[in-house]
This record gives C-alpha cells, sequence and structure tokens, in this order.
C-alpha cells in the first residue's frame, strides 16, 4: 500500500472508532432506558433536551481551543487521546446503571452519563472533523477518503447498531458497552498516533475568539448548511432510536429479525455510497447532495405503509440509499465552507468550524427530545410498563412520519447554499497563504 492510500487508510478507519460508542449511545438509550429501565418518555424527552443546551454551549469552546493547541504532537492529537478512555468509560457507566435506582436517581444517573458521554463524543468528532480539510486538499481526494471513512461507519453501525440486538440478548448491555467501548476506543487511538497532522509554522497566526466567532456568525453558508444538516440529522437520530420501537410494536419481530431489518439498512448504504461518490467525481458536490437529501425524504413514503419484516427490509433500504448519499456529500460541504474561510481570513481554524457545524447538528436534539414528547401526548405511550393503547402507531410516527417532515425542512434549506463563483470545483490553492499549501 503506497503512501497516500496509507493515509488515507489511517485516517478513514477513525471513523469506524467513533461510530462504534456513539451509535450504541444513540440507538438504544431510549429502548433500554425507556422501555426496560422504565423511565418515562417524558424523562427521556428532558434528557435529549438538557443534553442539546449544554452541546450547543460547549462544543464551539471545545473548537476554540483545540485550534489553539500548539504541542509537539499537533493540535488534535492529544484531545484524542486523553479524550477517547473518557469516552469510553461514560459509555460503560451508562449501560451499567446500578440495580437500585428508580424514579429520580435512574433520571439523573441516565442525564449525567449520557450528557458525560456525548460531550466526550463531541470532542473527540470536532478534532476528527478538523483533520479532514487539512489532510486532504481538493475534492478528489476528499470524495476518495470520505467514501472510505463512510464505508468503515456503515460496518461500525452494522455491528453496533444491526448486531446489537442479538449480541445483547446474549450478555446484555454492560458487556456490551464494555466489548464496543474497547473496541472503537483502540480504532480511535491508533487512527490518532498514524494520521499525520501538518506541521503548524511558526509565524502562523493563532486564531483569536472574537474573530472566530464573528467569522462564525457572519458566515451565510455556515448557517445554511448547519441548518440542513441539524433537520437531518434530527430525522437520522430518530431513525436510529426509533427503529427498535418500530420494530417490536410495529412490525411485532424478534431480536434476530430486528438485526435483519437494519441490516437491510446499512448493507443497501455501503453498496451505494461507492454510487454517490461516482456521482460527485462526475458532477459538483451540491446538486448530488440535494439530491440524496430529497432521495432520504421520499423514502420516509413507504418505510410508513411497512407492516411485516419484509415489507419493512425492502422500504428500509430506501432509506438506507438516501441516508448514504448524505453522508457521502455532507462532509465534503463542510470542508468547502472551511476552505472559503480560510482563503478570506487567512487562518486555520477548521476545529471551531468543525465543532460550530456539530454544534447545529446537535440542535437536532431539540427535535428529537420533541418527537419522544409528542408520542407520549398524541398516543399515550409513557414507558415499556405502559405503552398506550396504540404502540404501534406510535413507533410509526416516531420512524417516518417525524423524520420525513424534518426532512423536508432540510431540503428547503438546501436550496438556499451557494459559493462564490468559480469556487464550485474545490479549493482554490493559489488563493491560500504558501504556509497553508499542502507540501
Amino acid at each position: 500500500m503506497n503512501s497516500e492510500k496509507m493515509k488515507t487508510f489511517n485516517y478513514a478507519v477513525g471513523m469506524f472508532g467513533t461510530s462504534i460508542p456513539i451509535n450504541l449511545l444513540k440507538t438504544y438509550a431510549a429502548i433500554f432506558y425507556v422501555d426496560r429501565m422504565g423511565l418515562t418518555t417524558k424523562n427521556f424527552a428532558l434528557i435529549l433536551f438538557v443534553y442539546t443546551f449544554i452541546d450547543v454551549l460547549d462544543n464551539p469552546v471545545y473548537g476554540f481551543l483545540s485550534d489553539r493547541t500548539r504541542t509537539k504532537w499537533g493540535r488534535r492529537r492529544p484531545w484524542l487521546v486523553i479524550g477517547t478512555p473518557l469516552l469510553v468509560l461514560g459509555l460503560v457507566a451508562f449501560y451499567s446503571t446500578p440495580a437500585f435506582l428508580a424514579g429520580n436517581s435512574l433520571l439523573a444517573w441516565a442525564m449525567l452519563f449520557y450528557i458525560f458521554t456525548g460531550t466526550l463524543d463531541s470532542v473527540i468528532n470536532a478534532n476528527y472533523g478538523a483533520l479532514f480539510p487539512e489532510l486532504f486538499r481538493d475534492d478528489a481526494s476528499r470524495a476518495k477518503a470520505n467514501a472510505m471513512r463512510q464505508a468503515f461507519q456503515l460496518v461500525a453501525m452494522i455491528i453496533s447498531i444491526a448486531l446489537t440486538p442479538i449480541v445483547t440478548s446474549k450478555i446484555g448491555f454492560s458487556n456490551t458497552a464494555i466489548i464496543y467501548g474497547i473496541l472503537g476506543g483502540a480504532v480511535i487511538l491508533y487512527m490518532s498516533l498514524t494520521a499525520k497532522e501538518k506541521e503548524i509554522q511558526p509565524d502562523e497566526p493563532t486564531p483569536e475568539l472574537w474573530e472566530s466567532i464573528k467569522s462564525i456568525v457572519s458566515n451565510r453558508n455556515f448557517w445554511i448548511a448547519g441548518l440542513t444538516n441539524a433537520f437531518y440529522s434530527a430525522a437520522m437520530s430518530l431513525v436510529l432510536s426509533g427503529m427498535p420501537f418500530f420494530a417490536k410494536y410495529t412490525l411485532q419481530i424478534s431480536d434476530a429479525e430486528s438485526t435483519l431489518l437494519f441490516a437491510s439498512v446499512l448493507v443497501i448504504a455501503i453498496v451505494c455510497v461507492a454510487v454517490w461518490a461516482a456521482l460527485v467525481r462526475k458532477h459538483t458536490v451540491i446538486p448530488v447532495w440535494r439530491t440524496a437529501l430529497a432521495s432520504l425524504a421520499v423514502a420516509f413514503v413507504p418505510l410508513y405503509f411497512a407492516n411485516n419484516l419484509m415489507t419493512g427490509i425492502i422500504f428500509s433500504a430506501l432509506v438506507g440509499f438516501g441516508f448514504a448519499g448524505v453522508i457521502t456529500t455532507m462532509d465534503l460541504i463542510g470542508a468547502r465552507i472551511m476552505d472559503e474561510d480560510t482563503r478570506k481570513h487567512n487562518v486555520r481554524r477548521e476545529g471551531i468550524y468543525s465543532n460550530a457545524l456539530g454544534f447545529m447538528n446537535r440542535l437536532s436534539g431539540l427535535f428529537t427530545s420533541l418527537a419522544f414528547l409528542l408520542i407520549f401526548q398524541l398516543f399515550g405511550f409513557e414507558s415499556g410498563d405502559n405503552p398506550g393503547t396504540q404502540p404501534d402507531q406510535a413507533a410509526r410516527f416516531l420512524l417516518t412520519v417525524f423524520p420525513m417532515i424534518l426532512m423536508v425542512i432540510s431540503v428547503g434549506f438546501s436550496f438556499f447554499l451557494k459559493f462564490k463563483s468559480g469556487n464550485d470545483e474545490g479549493p482554490d490553492e493559489a488563493n491560500l497563504t504558501p504556509e497553508f499549501i499542502e507540501e
């Protein structure tokens, strides 16, 4: 394997590691605490609501601190190496709930470790994401690297989402969290120690907080892309957390069959990443991105009518197709926004921009929180102990209706994104100062 391919692999495999812990947290937190531990949907909605606001506040801070970090190990590596074991500990604690907890004490435990684990995920993903535009300087190399890392992410999702019902039925959630945490953490550390950051130049300007905030606040494309991705992220968060409810209450299938349902989404997505990456190379990224968002929005319509395992698999595969398109193109849009800022201000601040875009995605927690509140208000679904008289319709609403509405809004925002004329084909290296050009 030549050095360029090795560089791409070492970075891309990190997505496998970052995906496993957060997928276990976000996908199975609701089914674990609401359906098994007896936490109410209102309390779970409160956790998501509080977490969202904390994440909104801390994300820009982490990015700014990362951009200003100056060590012989680089800017991003210290955050990744220190944050990874803490992330693993938080994940294990979240799914290792003491048996004596109930009521408010159960709520407190779940909220504490959901926020702790989610915050560490923000730290790690912001630094991992900041490396992307720095290591890969044009749309062609970015498309290849992103296709590989999204493939790794989808493999991780097969493990941490599709296989989890079978794994947890055998060894429980606590042991599953330990295994997944160690596996994901080991891969993150490998990526951290092998991905070579660009050396910081002695005369390279250091980002200033106020100037960085002004740049972000005044950046029209940042807000449009951020809102587009926030609504998309909310939709997919509901798909992940809603699928176990849909499998149990709407389709009424077994854990093994649930694995097939999840796998149908992810296997199709793995195959289709290559298709979408080819479209990006053939066309400009923005129209492909919009097409992917629209195809995902439409996919929720047939999924609404799924009533058994076979129709669930077929219609879920359509979701997988659209999902593959969005993950293939979304980060390319974010990298383009960072390039534009670097050209305009002559300062590298990928960290704060990566975290700021992440913070916009974290706003999705407001909508997922609302969705869980609505299934209580509309369908009387309180918990696994008291699912109400229409748990099948509650799960259908959670998985298809609300996500479709969010995706329609996401598609609408995407049409307002425009880059300056002449900058639609990727970063213009000629406009970057010498210290920012990859040697």
